[in-house]
């Protein structure tokens, strides 16, 4: 049973991807209701029938209170007992037929199906935003979100149906009950629903934002924790645990005080609540007891009466809170759209097509790219990178090295300007298909939380796993390997290598990174400082591998250890995003530039990177 409920929607079935999500509630919630709505209709007749069902439950209640004190014992069996009997019977049977089958609905169908839908969908477009949109952000924040908005979400769709649907209707079947027993006895009914509906806007007019922004508070505390928890080397190292401790004091303090602010609403409404349900008892039942005793109402209509106020006093508790929980729900919602619902902000062009590498030739023309900031980056620089050319390029910090590595990735669109991979612009082709001719190895390289096999295959999944040893082999990495056990027992390629690889040395990290990069056997390679996390010793037998990958391969190599990019085919002198001088290594030393000075000024290898010009 509980698989037929849990298989109704597929939360993972093919839908239209948008790169511009809705941005406002109702039409977001509504594109996830679609797939669903056979089931919400079917679990919306369900919370009516069952709220219809209760509430004649009184009114049979007080037919046999009626039944009972005007008709003797035997009389009421030969004359209403086939009755009695039926009602017991759809008691026993049907009752628990119609709610079983609405919780299922609810439990097993809605709940756990419409979240992981919203969950699926809202990572399926968030991985799709480019580089600098993560760079913008905290990723504990954006996980949050992510995490928090589809539980949300289903959340305020049980409180319509549990709650919300099945208390109105229980609302409306208790005046029809009232004004079939005395007209009368809608009145205090009537007065009480009128101030409880105002109680319920007031309540969800203040709720809403109080929920949004404890959410907001609770989205803070979740991204200074993260982040003093990602940086934990950078805390320790420079012993500031008081200062990340009052850090993320002053986001946990915000977070208390706006929770305190929306539980004052809460209780406020409730204290309203008391007072307006002790006048629904007192106004129902004593209305009630008066027509009795004036002869206009009978023993059951006053049980009945009775019954149905204090079924409501208990309800509407619960439907309040219910209401209260939707649009705190609905204010999760929100906050996270914030982040699910951004535009894509590097999309590929309508019609696209990939690639199509034939040589690996690179040109950049005139390209300029200032981040939107109108400095920095690069500034109408051309290039061009012959077939199976190797360059390297060196410079000061924000010389415009990672920018260029970065556009030619396609991280972001050019400002100006084209860059072209054997004729094809690369902002017309899949930005995917780039990346995928394209190898790099990193001055951090960064692994993921699984095993190292897990790592070095994401360079080329289909891979063997002899495959896959050879480009440890190759990358000087194998042997290591092998020593590996993590705090689980798994050992060798099988051991996780924690988050960013952290159980891993810096020299390690990058051998894995390199070994990955080696399998991807990628026409195009990139190298961002490949070598610094490495001692001589390694260093010299991971150059020796890099020069056997590079063979046949475009290579573009940044380095401030120039010794490593002097045996290039060309390098690159990058100065405030122009080209300043370019050459081999003697023909730039016999122009006594920049280059020139770097070299002389170099200590270890490196360049003097505050040198002024």
């Amino acid at each position: 049973m509980f698989s037929y409920f849990e298989r109704l929607v597929d939360p993972y079935g093919p839908y239209e991807q948008t790169d511009t999500p809705p941005r406002k509630l109702w039409p977001f919630l509504k594109q996830y209701i679609i797939p669903f709505r056979g089931v919400f209709a079917v679990t919306a007749a369900l919370s009516v029938v069952s709220a219809f069902a209760d509430v004649a439950l009184i009114w049979y209640v007080g037919r046999l209170v009626d039944l009972l004190s005007t008709t003797g014992p035997q009389a009421v069996w030969a004359d209403y007992g086939t009755e009695i009997l039926l009602v017991a019977a759809a008691i026993l049977i049907l009752r628990p037929i119609l709610l079983v089958a609405n919780v299922a609905l609810l439990h097993n169908t809605i709940l756990p199906n419409f979240g992981t839908m919203i969950r699926w969908r809202a990572h399926t477009h968030v991985i799709r935003q480019p580089v600098g949109w993560f760079e913008s952000d905290f990723a504990g924040r954006i996980a949050n979100r992510i995490m928090q908005t589809p539980p949300a979400a289903g959340d305020a769709v049980f409180q319509t149906f549990d709650a919300v649907a099945f208390a109105s209707v229980t609302v409306v079947g208790a005046g029809i009950m009232l004004a079939g027993a005395d007209v009368r006895l809608l009145l205090p009914l009537v007065i009480w629903f009128v101030l409880y509906a105002w109680l319920v806007r007031w309540t969800v007019q203040r709720a809403g934002p109080a929920a949004k922004a404890s959410s907001d508070a609770r989205s803070a505390v979740t991204g200074r924790v993260v982040d003093a928890y990602t940086n934990i080397h950078s805390v320790k190292l420079f012993a500031h645990h008081d200062m990340e401790l009052n850090y993320a004091r002053d986001a946990i303090e915000n977070a208390r005080t706006t929770f305190a602010k929306e539980m004052r609403i809460v209780t406020k409404m409730d204290l309203a609540l008391t007072v307006l349900n002790g006048g629904l008892i007192v106004g129902v039942t004593g209305w009630a007891l008066i027509l009795w005793y004036q002869g206009q109402a009978t023993v059951g209509t006053v049980a009945a009466a009775t019954a149905l106020v204090l079924r409501l006093n208990n309800m509407t508790y619960w439907i309040m809170w219910a209401f209260t929980s939707l649009v705190q729900a609905l204010g999760v919602v929100a906050e996270g759209m914030e982040t699910i619902t951004q535009p894509i902000q590097l999309v590929d062009k309508p019609g696209a097509k990939p690639l199509a590498l034939t040589a690996g030739k690179i040109e950049l023309d005139g390209v300029s790219h200032h981040y939107g900031r109108g400095s920095g980056g690069l500034q109408d620089l051309s290039l061009t990178v012959q077939p199976g050319e190797k360059i390297g390029v060196v410079g000061r910090s924000g010389a415009g090295k990672s920018t260029l590595v970065k556009l030619l990735l396609r991280f972001y669109d050019t400002e100006g300007g084209v860059i072209r991979i054997d004729g094809q612009d690369i902002a017309q082709v899949g930005q995917d298909s780039v990346r995928r001719v394209i190898g790099m190895v990193q001055q951090d390289s960064s692994l993921m939380h699984r095993s190292v096999r897990d790592n070095i295959l994401y360079g080329r999944p289909d891979a063997s796993e002899a495959e896959m040893i050879a480009a440890a082999r190759r990358a000087d990495a194998h042997e290591f390997i092998q020593t590996l056990e993590d705090l689980e027992g798994r050992k060798g390629y099988g051991a996780h290598v924690g988050e960013r690889g952290v159980k891993l040395s810096g020299g390690q990290r990058q051998r894995v990174a390199l070994a990955r990069v080696i399998l991807k056997d990628a026409p195009i390679l990139i190298l961002d400082e490949a070598t610094s996390a490495l001692d001589s010793e390694a260093e010299a037998a991971i150059q020796e591998a890099l020069f056997g990958v590079m063979q046949g391969k475009t290579v573009i190599a940044i380095a401030h250890r120039l010794s490593t990019i002097a045996m290039m085919d060309r390098i690159v002198v990058l100065e405030d995003g122009h080209i300043a001088e370019q050459g081999t290594h003697a023909e730039l030393l016999a122009l006594n530039g920049l280059y020139a000075r770097f070299w002389a000024r170099q200590s270890g290898g490196f360049i003097g990177l505050e040198e002024t010009a």
